[in-house]
C-alpha cells in the first residue's frame, strides 16, 4: 500500500512479502555498525520481525515504518524510513536506512522529508525526535538537514549506550 510519493520515490507499507529486502537491509554493514545485529538471519526471522514490528505498529500506531522504492529501477525496495513510538522516549522517534548502494544520493533526505510531512499532515504529530551515535555523522548530517536540532544525550536502552537525541517541532 502506498502511502507517500516524491519525484524519485514510492513509500510503501512493509509486508511479510517484504522478508527477503529486510533479511538484506538488517544484515548490512551500516545496519549492523550503526543501528545493531537484531539476530535476524533467515527469511523465516525476518517474516517474524516484520510480524512483530512494522505490523504491529501499523495496528497499535497507525504509523511505523516504511520501504522506500526507487522509481527508476523499477520499484526496487532500496530502504526505510519511518515514525517509530518507543516506550523509552516521550516524542515519536524518526528513523531510516538505506543499502549501501543507495547511500549519498538524497534519498534518505527525499524520503524522511515525506515521512515528516505525513507525520504533520496525516498523523497529527508535532514534534518528532531522534537518536543516533555520536560517531555517526551521516545520519547527524541528514537528521540536521531535516531541521532537527541536538537537544541532549541519552540513554534509552538497556546497554546504557550513550545517544545523541533530537527534536523538531513539526
Amino acid at each position: 500500500m502506498i502511502i507517500s510519493e516524491t519525484k524519485r520515490l514510492i513509500l510503501s507499507k512493509i509486508t511479510i512479502d517484504d522478508a527477503p529486502f529486510i533479511l538484506e537491509l538488517m544484515n548490512s554493514p551500516g545496519w549492523l555498525k550503526y543501528i545493531g545485529d537484531r539476530n535476524v538471519k533467515t527469511i523465516a526471522e525476518a517474516k517474524d520481525h516484520i510480524k512483530n514490528n512494522q505490523l504491529k505498529c501499523y495496528e497499535d500506531f497507525g504509523f511505523g515504518y516504511y520501504k522506500i522504492l526507487l522509481k527508476s529501477e523499477n520499484s526496487k525496495s532500496i530502504g526505510t524510513s519511518g515514525l517509530l513510538k518507543r516506550a523509552t522516549l516521550e516524542d515519536i522517534d524518526i528513523g531510516f536506512s538505506l543499502l549501501p548502494e543507495y547511500h549519498g544520493k538524497g534519498y534518505g533526505f527525499e524520503a524522511s522529508s515525506a515521512i515528516l510531512e505525513l507525520a504533520k499532515k496525516e498523523f497529527k504529530i508535532t514534534t518528532v525526535c531522534a537518536i543516533t551515535l555520536p560517531h555517526n555523522k551521516a545520519s547527524i548530517g541528514l537528521l540536521e538537514k531535516l531541521g532537527m536540532e541536538k537537544q541532549a544525550i541519552v540513554s534509552p536502552f538497556e546497554n546504557d549506550e550513550k545517544l545523541l537525541l533530537y527534536k523538531k517541532n513539526l
